[in-house]
């Protein structure tokens, strides 16, 4: 066949040659061993948490290397796009410190694009993908195929009933060897069509991929006549990455293991194109214990599959980040314990490091992380991101926390600093419960009594401690005077001598701190007392020790 003259029939208006496209998108200018990646979702949803791992591999490598990264949107299936969903991608992956240098970016609400090799809609680079189509053309590596959905349906109905192997290959591509007279008849008739791919690949034969994550891999080589354009002119994914990634001169390619079967496929049209091959690093799924199996972490199964319920729940985006760091390289936790205040950018990641098998995603181990995370924070960035999730989350108390910011972060600042920081806030929903106390609207008296305290022992540490209390005090002459004072009660001042001898006494210095706490914060359970009492001031301590 002449195929030059296929070309004509098929691409009547012409294309750019793809030498034009070569000088258009001419090779970066980076330093050796630079790595160029790409994180290329598809507007057909929410974001899953699993996403952040190729993102955050990708963004690593790249800016570890003096590369860079991109940010494509994958559009190119039209009937699963959802609106707005370009933008929830780009705020979840902002909002969890993953930066791209180029394609689609999100600039105060607001969709736009940056870089010399757009555009990054993949609807938007039609052109790009006919040119390369009309070189396969002309090659002999691709014709139309006029197969009906009836047709094709029929066909792997036989394969199936025949137990042979499903794809439109060899005896089953009907259209495969139809002649030029017949391919012209068809278009003139208006017959729609697809552009397949002419595969000269061989059942049987292996190609070798040296993954970089999980080693050298054989696989099938493709002998599929995959569909490269559909019928409306657009390309299939498949078509695209590999044109995509080739002309925006990506050098690796960061993906779920789920595309390890696809990359025969895309070994071959990289080959067939005249492209260089990109390097490829294929990442575990997520997995989720149940019960006593393990399973991927499921988008409809699981809420914690979407990045929106890291949001809803108040998790400091830095811990997440700092939990899926420790999932990716198994020697990250040894490296923040050895420098619990360097940026997560200084780490050594690597690639090598990347385990073949899913990690096991498990929420108790990030809540660590999360106190971990918040521990380490300053008072100010607490407030700050708290005071966003109240503003969106719970309203009510984001009034009050945002009324007296410099109140709030002395609230905050309560046991932060030094080698052992205060671990009691695990995500920004636990502030409300955490500082209500502190606001006269919000406080709620202790109902009851103390454990092991009588109405009447409990009545005269409060009555003794009004006539003692000094906001001026330092921690160790305030507790020396609740030490004096309940000894002078009956109260053991040292809690190890009361128990070794609790007959002696009505309790010890501990139950006479749980009063005392009990009625300033209306729980068991506070920050530092001496601290918490100079925050709420002389006026307030006195009212709320009031018999």
């Amino acid at each position: 066949m002449d195929t030059n003259k296929l070309s004509a029939l098929l691409f009547p208006q012409g294309t750019a040659a793809i030498s034009e496209l070569e000088d258009r998108y001419p090779p970066r200018a980076l330093p050796e061993g630079a790595a160029v990646t790409r994180f290329a979702p598809s507007p057909t949803g929410f974001v899953h948490v699993g996403a952040l791992f190729p993102a955050i591999v990708g963004e690593r490598l790249s800016h570890s290397s003096g590369g860079g990264s991109i940010l494509r949107i994958e559009d190119t299936d039209g009937k699963r796009r959802v609106d707005g969903a370009a933008e929830e991608i780009l705020a979840g992956l902002n909002a969890y410190g993953v930066s791209f240098d180029e394609g689609v970016c999100l600039t105060e609400g607001k969709i736009s694009e940056r870089g010399a090799y757009g555009p990054y809609y993949q609807r938007q680079r039609v052109p790009l993908y006919h040119a390369c189509a009309r070189f396969l053309v002309e090659q002999g590596h691709a014709y139309p195929c006029f197969c009906s959905e009836d047709k094709l349906s029929a066909m792997r109905q036989k394969q199936e009933s025949e137990k042979a192997n499903f794809g439109y290959f060899g005896p089953w591509a009907a259209c495969r060897d139809l002649s030029l007279p017949e391919i012209g008849e068809k278009l003139d008739r208006g017959t729609p069509y697809v552009l397949r791919l002419k595969s000269p690949g061989r059942p049987g034969q292996k190609i070798v991929l040296d993954d970089l994550a999980r080693g050298r891999l054989e696989l099938p080589e493709n002998d599929i006549d995959h569909v490269l354009l559909k019928c409306d002119g657009v390309p299939t994914y498949h078509f695209a990455h590999a044109v995509d990634d080739h002309f925006m001169r990506v050098t690796h390619v960061v993906r779920g293991d789920e595309w390890l079967a696809t990359y025969p496929l895309h070994h071959q049209l990289f080959g067939l194109l005249g492209f260089r091959r990109p390097k490829y690093v294929h990442l575990a799924p997520l997995m989720k214990l149940e019960e006593s199996s393990r399973r991927k972490l499921s988008k409809r199964k699981d809420p914690e599959a979407a990045l929106r319920y890291y949001a809803e729940k108040g998790y400091p985006r830095a811990a997440l980040r700092e939990y899926i760091m420790t999932l990716l390289n198994s020697n990250y936790e040894d490296w923040r314990r050895g420098h619990p205040d360097d940026d997560i950018s200084a780490f050594p990641f690597s690639v090598k490091k990347l385990g073949s098998q899913g990690p096991l995603f498990d929420l108790d181990k990030l809540h660590d992380v999360c106190r971990n995370t918040v521990s380490r924070m300053a008072a100010e960035d607490i407030y700050e991101q708290a005071a966003e999730w109240c503003r969106r989350f719970c309203p009510d108390f984001g009034l009050v926390w945002t009324r007296t910011p410099e109140y709030a972060r002395r609230i905050l600042s309560i046991g932060r600093g030094g080698k052992k920081p205060r671990r009691d806030i695990t995500l920004w929903k636990d502030i409300p419960s955490y500082a209500d106390f502190f606001y006269a609207d919000r406080f709620v008296s202790y109902a009851g009594l103390p454990a092991g305290l009588s109405r009447e022992d409990y009545t005269a540490v409060l009555s003794a401690y009004r006539e003692l209390y000094d906001p001026n005090d330092d921690m160790q002459t305030w507790f020396r005077k609740i030490r004096d004072m309940g000894e002078g009660l009956g109260f053991c001042p040292d809690v190890k001598a009361y128990k070794n001898n609790p007959s002696g006494w009505k309790g010890s210095v501990a139950d006479v701190s749980m009063a005392l706490r009990v009625a300033v914060t209306g729980r068991e359970m506070s920050p530092d007392l001496h601290e918490c009492m100079r925050i709420l001031g002389k006026d307030v301590v006195l009212e709320r020790i009031k018999i």
